[in-house]
């Protein structure tokens, strides 16, 4: 009896001293949050699969409109992988003392000159005395639209007028009022107003035009905590190659992927359908997303320092394993 007593201490020494071998060690949680456009659209078949368990890595899931509400989240520790606007991303960096770190990019550009009643817009020089209908005053399409007139020696205060509107669906009404128009719009809106505006066609690709003057443009990226990366090295790693395989997946079958993005972004799936070649999803990483995220953030700062958080990221910001 004696000797059955000894072995089951030893057992149950053994137990305390190593208790994953008492049980399963809990799978890592990652908490993202995104928001409801092409920032998240590559994530739709990773979502898909977390779902139905299929998943090396388990996942929870925030879709907003607006990237304002997301940030706090984050920077209480609430949430620890965000896809938002990359230059966001530097504002949090600089918010949180270095404690953001760029994973990778993955969104190009996905901004777009439409027009309505005509054919007069086929160069950025094309732009010079027109009135252009946009959103977002002070934030990404302002800078990408500043920028690239700047590069074709325009000025945006002086060479073009400018409307801004406060939502997407603003400028799509206020197009279908006139018998011409121009506006700069984003993906997936481009496609919801070409449905609305009989006669829009897209004039100028902005990620082309930023690619003709040795530029790249960016919209969005993922974002961790620090903290987060530091503590979970390898479930990161994880979570970056089934990100990765989400995005092949949603490129090479828009069709499926389409009702992917209306099941978790609430994006129709026949706009989805249209949207998604046109909103170049991508899954950036290592020294190609720092050197384009770095050339893009630095025009951003000679545009306006505020637009990455008053100072450009230090080396620590990416993500470079």
């Amino acid at each position: 009896m004696k000797k059955y007593m000894s072995i089951l201490l030893v057992l149950l020494m053994l137990v305390a001293l190593f208790p994953g071998c008492a049980a399963a060690e809990e799978p890592t949680v990652i908490r993202i949050g995104s928001l409801k456009g092409p920032t998240t659209m590559g994530m739709v078949k990773l979502l898909s699969d977390n779902e139905a368990g299929l998943t090396a890595v388990k996942y929870e899931s925030t879709v907003v409109a607006n990237a304002t509400e997301l940030m706090p989240l984050f920077l209480r520790g609430e949430l620890d992988v965000l896809a938002l606007p990359v230059n966001a991303g530097a504002v949090l960096y600089n918010k949180s003392q270095a404690g953001a770190t760029l994973l990778a990019v993955n969104t190009l550009g996905v901004l777009y000159i439409v027009e309505k009643g005509g054919e007069t817009i086929t160069s950025v020089a094309d732009l010079k005395g027109k009135t252009i209908y946009a959103t977002g005053k002070s934030t990404t399409p302002e800078y990408a639209l500043s920028y690239l007139l700047a590069e074709n020696g325009l000025d945006i205060a002086a060479d073009v007028t400018m409307e801004w509107k406060s939502e997407a669906s603003e400028v799509v009404a206020q197009m279908a009022t006139l018998d011409s128009a121009v506006a700069l719009l984003p993906q997936p809106f481009v496609t919801v107003a070409q449905t609305k505006v009989e006669g829009l066609r897209v004039a100028l690709d902005m990620t082309a035009e930023w690619a003709n003057v040795g530029s790249t443009l960016i919209t969005g990226g993922l974002i961790i905590r620090t903290a987060f990366l530091n503590e979970h090295p390898e479930a990161v790693k994880t979570f970056l190659e089934e990100y990765a395989a989400s995005t092949q997946y949603v490129n090479e079958n828009v069709e499926e992927a389409a009702a992917l993005v209306e099941q978790y972004i609430g994006v129709a799936a026949g706009v989805a359908k249209k949207a998604i070649p046109a909103c170049n999803i991508v899954c950036m990483t290592g020294e190609e997303m720092k050197a384009a995220a770095e050339k893009y953030l630095t025009v951003l700062f000679e545009l306006n320092p505020d637009a990455v958080g008053g100072a450009m990221p230090e080396e620590s910001f990416y993500y470079l394993p």
